[in-house]
């Protein structure tokens, strides 16, 4: 039975319906990537997998033994977050409180993991740091370090990458194909980078406003929606790159 089984769904976002009768599913072990245009949904459905909206028509259901707490979520960053007042190692073990019962203090056990996730994402010597002084990539490490805290089945991102420089990008996406390899945790991630996706996930889940496509990484990257959606973002990425290589020069100063 798969983790998550969606089925016939109908999302609504306020008044707009974004997406009908929409059918996948995400087994375990899975590498699922969600892509498309904006406005088709892509948030609306993170909410509902989540458990924070309901669909609006259509069955939403969990399998396998997974359940809704036991979901790892690492959100789009705002201003805000990114300019949150604690140190590494408390945002880290704040992931614990996903599936515990309110209590005053953190236990051995959840203190061990916590340190135990930021070993593997490589930002033990930062725990004493203050979180709103790290740069986007390391701050990036540190919310997925806490999303880890609170699964051993699924991580659900939204965004990931965003506002990070190609080379932090990179790394992000070698952690997360190492955290699917080598820890069997299934991944959901809603992504711009189709290029990526197509490269590093399974799965892809692409929903548009006329049309949707679920299968595997290279039936899509052969589909006519497929070959369109990749052109258009290989067309997009020439255009910046042309942009920034015909900015004028910043003139020195005397």
């Amino acid at each position: 039975m798969a983790y998550i089984t969606c089925k016939d769904i109908t999302l609504r976002y306020d008044a707009l319906v974004v997406q009908e009768k929409l059918s996948f599913e995400v087994n375990k072990g899975d590498y699922l990537c969600i892509v498309g245009e904006n406005g088709s949904g892509k948030s609306t459905l993170m909410k509902c997998l989540l458990g924070l909206k309901q669909v609006d028509s259509g069955t939403l259901s969990y399998g396998d033994g997974l359940k809704k707490n036991e979901i790892g979520y690492l959100p789009q960053q705002s201003q805000i977050q990114r300019s949150f007042p604690a140190s590494v190692r408390e945002v880290v073990l704040s992931g614990c409180l996903n599936h515990r019962i309110i209590h005053p203090f953190y236990s051995k056990a959840e203190k061990q993991r916590a340190a135990e996730q930021m070993e593997c994402l490589n930002i033990t010597a930062l725990a004493d740091r203050s979180y709103r002084e790290l740069s986007g990539g390391q701050q990036q490490r540190v919310l997925l370090a806490r999303a880890l805290c609170a699964t051993q089945k699924l991580l659900i991102l939204d965004e990931p990458l965003t506002g990070l420089d190609p080379l932090v990008a990179t790394e992000l996406y070698s952690i997360l194909q190492h955290i699917h390899d080598a820890h069997g945790i299934t991944i959901i991630m809603v992504t711009h980078d189709v290029e990526c996706a197509v490269r590093h996930a399974k799965s892809i889940l692409h929903i548009g406003k006329k049309e949707s496509f679920f299968g595997s990484s290279e039936a899509y990257e052969n589909s006519a929606l497929g070959r369109r959606f990749l052109g258009e973002s290989l067309e997009a990425e020439a255009c910046s790159n042309c942009a920034h290589e015909h900015e004028p020069a910043e003139k020195e100063e005397n």
